[in-house]
């Protein structure tokens, strides 16, 4: 499964959307996310990717994970999972 798939396939879930309803320039707040929605959805990237995300909530400019769109979040665990994997 390719990980944009699977990211908006976890936005979704946690949305309460079919995943055909997610679009790639949705915000968090398109989707509906609450905090504890967003936090949530987080952690299940975590677990489908076996990653760690750094996301300081206090203070997100600080953060390089970007939950600013759903494009974003992609491109960001595509970022994590080829660093983590040894490709820059």
């Amino acid at each position: 499964m390719i990980i944009k798939t699977a990211v908006v396939e976890i936005l979704a879930e946690k949305a309460l959307l079919n995943t055909t309803d997610v679009k790639l320039d949705f915000s968090i707040q398109d989707l509906g996310l609450d905090s504890l929605g967003i936090v949530e959805a987080i952690f299940s990237l975590e677990e489908r990717f076996n990653i760690d995300i750094d996301l300081n909530f206090n203070n997100m400019e600080s953060s390089d994970f970007d939950i600013s769109s759903v494009n974003q979040i992609i491109k960001s665990v595509e970022k994590i999972v080829k660093k983590k994997n040894g490709r820059s």
